[in-house]
Protein backbone atom coordinates (compact mmCIF):
# COMPACT_ATOMS: atom_id res chain seq x y z
CA UNK A 1 0.00 0.00 0.00
CA UNK A 2 1.28 3.42 -0.95
CA UNK A 3 0.77 6.69 0.91
CA UNK A 4 -0.97 9.60 -0.83
CA UNK A 5 -1.51 13.27 -0.04
CA UNK A 6 -4.35 14.81 -1.96
CA UNK A 7 -5.36 18.42 -2.28
CA UNK A 8 -8.78 19.99 -2.72
CA UNK A 9 -9.17 23.63 -3.75
CA UNK A 10 -12.25 25.84 -3.58
CA UNK A 11 -13.38 24.96 -0.05
CA UNK A 12 -13.10 28.52 1.25
CA UNK A 13 -14.54 29.10 4.72
CA UNK A 14 -14.83 25.36 5.45
CA UNK A 15 -15.67 24.77 9.10
CA UNK A 16 -14.40 22.06 11.41
CA UNK A 17 -17.81 20.38 11.25
CA UNK A 18 -17.77 20.43 7.44
CA UNK A 19 -14.24 19.01 7.35
CA UNK A 20 -15.29 16.27 9.76
CA UNK A 21 -18.34 15.45 7.61
CA UNK A 22 -16.22 15.27 4.45
CA UNK A 23 -13.70 13.00 6.17
CA UNK A 24 -16.48 10.77 7.49
CA UNK A 25 -17.93 10.54 3.96
CA UNK A 26 -14.53 9.27 2.76
CA UNK A 27 -14.42 6.75 5.62
CA UNK A 28 -17.87 5.49 4.64
CA UNK A 29 -16.58 4.51 1.16
CA UNK A 30 -12.92 3.70 1.72
CA UNK A 31 -13.28 -0.07 2.23
CA UNK A 32 -14.93 -0.42 -1.20
CA UNK A 33 -11.63 0.64 -2.81
CA UNK A 34 -9.12 -0.74 -0.29
CA UNK A 35 -8.15 2.78 0.83
CA UNK A 36 -7.75 4.15 4.35
CA UNK A 37 -7.98 7.88 4.99
CA UNK A 38 -5.80 8.67 7.97
CA UNK A 39 -6.18 12.41 8.46
CA UNK A 40 -7.46 15.64 6.92
CA UNK A 41 -6.39 19.26 7.34
CA UNK A 42 -7.94 22.49 6.09
CA UNK A 43 -7.06 26.13 5.59
CA UNK A 44 -10.44 27.87 5.55
CA UNK A 45 -8.92 31.16 4.42
CA UNK A 46 -7.41 29.76 1.22
CA UNK A 47 -10.05 27.05 0.79
CA UNK A 48 -7.43 24.31 0.61
CA UNK A 49 -8.03 20.88 2.14
CA UNK A 50 -5.40 18.14 2.42
CA UNK A 51 -6.06 14.44 2.98
CA UNK A 52 -3.55 11.74 3.89
CA UNK A 53 -4.41 8.20 2.87
CA UNK A 54 -2.98 4.78 2.17
CA UNK A 55 -4.22 2.77 -0.76
CA UNK A 56 -3.47 0.69 -3.82
CA UNK A 57 -3.46 3.56 -6.35
CA UNK A 58 -4.26 7.25 -6.84
CA UNK A 59 -7.24 6.16 -8.91
CA UNK A 60 -8.67 4.24 -5.95
CA UNK A 61 -8.22 7.32 -3.75
CA UNK A 62 -10.02 9.45 -6.33
CA UNK A 63 -12.89 6.96 -6.62
CA UNK A 64 -13.49 7.24 -2.87
CA UNK A 65 -13.50 11.03 -3.07
CA UNK A 66 -15.87 10.90 -6.05
CA UNK A 67 -18.28 8.67 -4.13
CA UNK A 68 -18.04 11.01 -1.12
CA UNK A 69 -18.86 14.00 -3.32
CA UNK A 70 -15.60 15.94 -3.25
CA UNK A 71 -13.22 15.09 -6.07
CA UNK A 72 -9.54 15.82 -5.36
CA UNK A 73 -7.81 18.40 -7.56
CA UNK A 74 -4.39 16.81 -7.00
CA UNK A 75 -3.21 13.44 -5.69
CA UNK A 76 0.47 12.99 -4.87
CA UNK A 77 2.19 9.73 -3.99
CA UNK A 78 4.39 10.15 -0.91
CA UNK A 79 7.23 7.66 -1.40
CA UNK A 80 9.37 8.78 1.53
CA UNK A 81 8.60 9.89 5.09
CA UNK A 82 10.49 10.00 8.37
Amino acid sequence: MATYMDVHHGMKDITADQLKAAHEADLAHEAEEGVHFERAWADPESGTVYCLSRGPSPEAVQRVHDKAGHRADEIHRVPLSI
